[in-house]
């Protein structure tokens, strides 16, 4: 019997929970929420799909009760304030670090073993404070950042090769913020060919900026954070997990010297299986790539520095 739980019945947390039970990627999903009634309005109106959709996944919905949560073998932190338009994810780090923090010890009194996703913004920094303050091996906590941007990455290549976003390759790395995340066009491809064979220059770096701002974009369009992607990219990451897949995804995990890193949790191609980040993938930057690289690191750890300000580590 696979369980997850997924802490935050908003937006992103419910969209999540959907598809988790959509697709029947675990056996049972518990949506915890602080608000009382959410999660447990949310979880019906979910089940009461069942029927509909064809699933037997059981949905659970519950307030600030962590026993409901005991023995998942995933739980995904969606807690925490959203951005509003023209807020940045660094500028929710006070409020979420410490909503995250007390997640995290939560969930382990009753789930000692669960692998964590983080997807609380500023994501990179919250998974680093979710590892660290968590005590748990490294393999244990992904962040879900480079998932969420691969996947709007080839949404946007997609649409300028006027092909289906399956069929497309790209992945993007680095932190997960408007200015510091990378997708790699030079990995990028459709049908074997490199995207840099099909499209000209100017189009491939519309597509890059698109990718970019793809968050932010969202934001000044709907007035709140989106959430139908970032709530099937947690899902995705999850399925990978239980379903021991072993994808290659791009997430958020700490780097111990790879690409030339230490003591960060940041963006890199990870293998995902059932026991969490099972090995990162090393794409043998170029120069350029390497430089860019190190300067989103050196971002994210000004964001992490601020932990320290304000005494969350």
């Amino acid at each position: 019997m696979s369980k997850v739980t997924v802490v935050g019945a908003g937006n992103v947390g419910a969209t999540c929970a959907n598809v988790l039970a959509f697709k029947e990627v675990a056996d049972e999903v518990v949506m915890l929420d602080v608000k009382q009634g959410v999660s447990e309005g949310k979880a019906l109106d979910i089940l009461q799909t069942a029927a509909l959709l064809g699933f037997d996944s059981k949905i659970v919905g519950c307030t600030n009760d962590y026993a409901q949560t005991a023995n998942s073998d995933v739980v995904v932190i969606t807690s925490g304030i959203p951005r509003k338009p023209g807020m940045t994810r660094e500028e929710l780090i006070g409020v979420n670090a410490g909503i995250v923090k007390s997640v995290a010890e939560n969930i382990l009194k009753f789930s000692p073993n669960a692998i964590i996703v983080v997807v609380s913004n500023p994501m990179d920094t919250m998974t680093y404070l979710a590892l660290k303050a968590t005590g748990l091996p490294k393999n244990k906590v992904i962040g879900m950042g480079g998932t969420l941007d691969s996947s709007r990455f080839k949404c946007y290549l997609s649409k300028a090769l006027n092909a289906n976003p399956t069929e497309v390759e790209g992945l993007v790395i680095g932190g997960h913020g408007d200015t510091t995340m990378i997708p790699l066009t030079r990995f990028a491809g459709y049908k074997g060919r490199p995207v840099a064979d099909i499209l000209d220059k100017a189009t491939l770096d519309k597509v890059v900026a698109d990718t970019m701002v793809g968050g932010a974009t969202l934001t000044s369009l709907l007035g709140t954070s989106a959430w139908y992607a970032p709530g099937a990219a947690a899902a995705y990451l999850v399925e990978s997990i239980i379903h021991n897949q072993k994808k290659v995804i791009p997430c958020c995990v700490l780097l111990e010297g790879e690409y030339g890193q230490n003591d960060i949790c940041i963006g890199v191609p990870v293998v995902i299986g059932k026991n969490g980040a099972e090995e990162i993938v090393d794409y043998k930057l170029n120069a350029e790539e390497k430089a860019l690289f190190e300067k989103s690191a050196a971002a994210v750890r000004g964001t992490n520095n601020i932990l320290k300000e304000i005494k969350a580590l």
